[in-house]
């Protein structure tokens, strides 16, 4: 066995080779300060379509920010080739923190969350009242969804020519949500489009709704220089529609400020995630009221304190029924 004494080479001391030839692990984390900030437009297959200043860069994650996902919606600096041209590729070396965040899980039993959005202000529903018939009981969840990630609700009705939005209305009146009723004519002469962009003034807002709504097809009209393909048809026998967006995308509307971002249909909106206890806060008129609620009270119990509250007068009692309403939402599933 060689030994060393007090004075060694360093050449005689032997180092074991680094076999993947790359540099040694260390804690210590580059600041990247000079990073530039950009915007994710579309994320696909592991690319992330960025907007840095007037220019998309398409860009990776860092391997330095480990398992933390950057979704459409986030801001992020990025180093590297910002230039965007072609075959060139960015990195993504950090992920600021989010204002809002839209999740939803694929069922109310799928422990994995998915988040869709950061960083919206407005979540616009969009329900057709007719072919397909409404789903109120999604409706309600991707209210509950937009409560819990701090998302003011707009909701959006089309194919009024086929039905009219009375019973809709009716259901969600209390709620105080703004609306806007669309037709067909309307979507094809450019009205809709004009009465939908007053809500989105100066906001980012994320489309859902389920397939065949006529989602997409607003967005295009909303946006007609980024067309997306058009609304596939409506299945006869199921009443389903075609998957149009296959993954979200945040378009421009009318500055830069003002962001419109269509997500895929979807056909379920699971709540796993959901605290319901977080569902208050979009009711503030009823927030004062559970001050003397039981510890951990749900709200809908005998001992709630909300029921006092509202037979005293300080709120509407339809207001309580449909906070109920909502969080009983999370209990049922969405055909009910």
């Amino acid at each position: 066995m060689r030994r060393y004494g007090k004075h060694t080479d360093e050449d005689d001391i032997r180092s074991r080779p680094n076999r993947k030839g790359n540099r040694p692990r260390t804690n210590i984390r580059p600041k990247h300060e000079d990073a530039a900030e950009g915007m994710v437009l579309t994320v696909d297959r592991g690319r992330l379509t960025c907007l840095v200043e007037d220019r998309t860069v398409l860009a990776m994650k860092a391997r330095e920010l480990g398992r933390k996902a950057a979704i459409v919606g986030d801001r992020v600096a990025l180093v590297g080739d910002l230039s965007g041209a072609k075959d060139t590729l960015a990195r993504i070396v950090r992920i600021e923190e989010r204002t809002s965040v839209l999740r939803r899980t694929a069922d109310d039993d799928d422990p994995y969350e998915r988040v869709v959005v950061a960083n919206a202000d407005q979540l616009a529903i969009v329900t057709a009242l007719a072919d397909p018939e409404p789903r109120p009981r999604l409706i309600d969840r991707c209210l509950v969804a937009a409560y819990d990630g701090g998302l003011e609700p707009l909701l959006v009705m089309t194919k009024s020519d086929l039905a009219p939005p009375d019973k809709l209305l009716e259901l969600y009146g209390d709620l105080d949500i703004p609306y806007v009723v669309t037709n067909r004519e309307e979507l094809e002469n450019g009205d809709a489009a004009d009465r939908v962009r007053e809500y989105l003034v100066g906001r980012t807002t994320a489309f859902v709704g389920h397939s065949g709504v006529g989602k997409t097809t607003l967005v295009n009209a909303l946006v007609p220089e980024e067309r997306r393909r058009l609304t596939g048809h409506v299945n006869a026998v199921t009443g389903r529609g075609r998957h149009t967006t296959t993954s979200a995308l945040a378009l421009p509307l009318h500055g830069a400020d003002d962001w419109v971002i269509d997500t895929p249909g979807v056909r379920s909106f699971g709540l796993a995630h959901i605290d319901p206890s977080r569902v208050i806060h979009a009711f503030p008129d009823l927030e004062e009221g559970t001050a003397d609620c039981p510890r951990a009270c749900s709200h809908d119990e005998p001992d709630c304190a909300l029921d006092a509250w509202v037979a005293a007068g300080h709120a509407d009692p339809a207001r309580l029924y449909s906070l109920r309403r909502l969080l009983a939402t999370r209990e049922r599933t969405e055909g009910d």
